[in-house]
């Protein structure tokens, strides 16, 4: 019998030196604590996020915002009345009402964001319960980690993983963020990883509920792509993990082939979609030239960059050692003359530790060379506005510092998990300061900040929140060379206002004043 036949844990042999089938491996059975101790963590980050009030931070709220509630309308291109509409209804409560968003040359309307997240959160908007958007998300998330640590490594690791995937600062704060994507597709990714990992480690499971599982864990990969089409690094890099790993994994060919068929299918949804709405089927919103990467912008981010990572995601540090000592264990493991076993239980940890660094590497080292955040990292009161790029890899960081949990004395990790939720609540409270029970915008609750102002409808207004009407975040300074106006920040991103930057013309009583590159902008006065 060979080794690599399953990826299902084994253990170490008690006398004879044999390495047994998965078969005479007994499994272990879900106990309700490891469940009941999950739900409660996950409980805890819906109460910490719902209790804070919502409010806006930068442009890309406003503009997401106003995708989610146009597409609520049924409107995805606007024209210039509907826009008109849109910007008065949202305009209210809140200045600027509508951002980043391009006039087409053919007159029609649409956000430069990536497409994805109004489609995802449409559903919540039209029930009132926007607020509630990144939160299901994260539960779906919190299902998968369960999942899929708890087969890989065994007994409490399903619920280690919950626990470090919730109480992040950056995890809370974007949970707290109903109006960005970010902690949506980072819970689409860690939902997809841990589904990936069930299928190709349960051994006992049927093919065909493999291969069920198999396929949703990449539509959650796709559905992340479609949120931010930057996570193509992520999707590429599962690919690559179970072209390499299916076989390994006791699986059929039809099992591979179904879930690369899933992915072509969705590849060419979002080509076609693509077409229609933005006029090529690689085109996106953003303008050429608008988001760039470059050699000379690694050296600025890897100087600033860690201080952000670290404070908003702490548990990055056990997820670096669990690097490390899998790669460690699996070459010390490589010889001839090596436990069986052990060099089973190595080479398996080596192929599952090793793609999930590669993700987390994969997408942490793109927004490395991103100039915009080498630009604005260098300033420590701006946390919230350039981690939110390296968010996505929280999924991957959760299961690699599970790994590293599981390696210790079984009375330790519960003291790392609780120094986990005391950074994360106290990171959380520093990147969204500003909000609170009875704050600026009204109450915590369920709602998205935003028109009509009040809590169950499309939101609550939006005060305290720059630029909606209050100040920027304490030691915020424009950097030089910023694409934006003075009264804005945010990832360089074409018109302020709506912008015509690609042709058009702006609704009426717009005017369009000079942004200091040169640029213009579309801004609509207050009446």
């Amino acid at each position: 019998m060979t080794t690599t036949q399953s990826f299902e844990p084994l253990v170490p042999p008690e006398s004879t030196g044999s390495v047994p089938s998965p078969e005479s491996v007994p499994r272990q059975r879900i106990t309700w604590p490891e469940v009941a101790v999950a739900v409660v963590a996950f409980i805890g980050m819906c109460v910490a996020v719902l209790t804070k009030t919502a409010h806006f931070l930068e442009p890309d709220d406003y503009a997401y915002r106003a995708s989610i509630v146009a597409l609520s309308h049924g409107e995805i291109l606007l024209t210039n009345a509907q826009h008109a509409a849109l910007l008065k209804e949202l305009s209210h409560t809140s200045q600027p009402g509508i951002a980043q968003w391009d006039h087409l040359a053919n007159g029609d309307w649409i956000s430069e964001k990536n497409p994805g997240y109004p489609f995802l959160a449409v559903f919540f908007q039209v029930l009132g319960v926007l607020r509630i958007t990144p939160l299901f998300f994260g539960g779906v998330a919190c299902v998968g980690l369960f999942a899929g640590a708890r087969r890989w490594l065994g007994k409490w690791a399903g619920t280690y993983s919950v626990i470090l995937f919730c109480f992040s600062g950056a995890a809370l704060a974007f949970a707290w963020r109903a109006t960005m994507p970010t902690f949506t597709d980072a819970s689409l990714i860690a939902a997809g990883a841990g589904a990936l990992i069930w299928a190709m480690v349960v051994s006992d499971s049927s093919v065909a509920k493999r291969t069920v599982v198999g396929v949703l864990a990449f539509l959650a990969f796709d559905l992340a792509v479609f949120v931010r089409y930057t996570n193509i690094v992520m999707l590429l890099v599962a690919l690559a993990a179970l072209v390499v790993g299916f076989k390994a994994s006791g699986l059929p060919k039809r099992f591979l082939l179904w879930c690369l068929g899933s992915v072509a299918a969705f590849a060419i949804a979002i080509a076609i979609f693509n077409k229609a709405i933005y006029g090529g089927f690689t085109k996106t919103g953003y303008s050429a030239g608008e988001i760039t990467f470059g050699s000379g912008a690694i050296i600025p981010n890897l100087e600033h960059m860690p201080y952000h990572l670290v404070r908003s995601i702490p548990m990055m540090v056990l997820g670096i050692i669990a690097i490390g000592w899998i790669a460690l264990r699996f070459f010390m493991t490589a010889g001839e003359h090596a436990d069986p076993a052990k060099k089973a239980k190595a080479r398996q940890d080596g192929l599952i530790g090793g793609f999930l660094a590669l993700g987390w590497i994969g997408i942490w080292g793109l927004y490395s060379a991103y100039n915009w955040t080498a630009q604005m990292s260098s300033n420590t009161g701006q946390s919230i506005q350039v981690i939110r790029f390296y968010v996505p890899a929280l999924g991957a960081i959760a299961l690699l510092s599970t790994w590293f949990l599981m390696q210790l004395p079984k009375w330790l990790p519960p003291f790392f998990l609780a120094a986990a939720i005391g950074l994360g609540l106290w990171s959380y409270q520093g990147l969204v300061a500003g909000g609170g029970p009875g704050g600026p915008g009204g109450p915590g609750g369920f709602g998205g900040p935003g028109a009509q102002g009040q809590l169950g409808g499309p939101g609550a207004p939006s005060h305290g929140g720059f630029p909606g009407g209050g100040a920027p975040p304490a030691g915020f300074t424009p950097p030089s060379g910023s694409q934006r106006p003075p009264n804005g920040f945010g990832p360089p991103s074409g018109a302020f206002q709506g912008g015509p930057q690609n042709g058009g013309t702006p609704p009426s009583g717009a005017s369009r004043p000079a942004l200091p590159n040169g640029k213009s902008t579309t801004t609509t006065t207050k009446k």
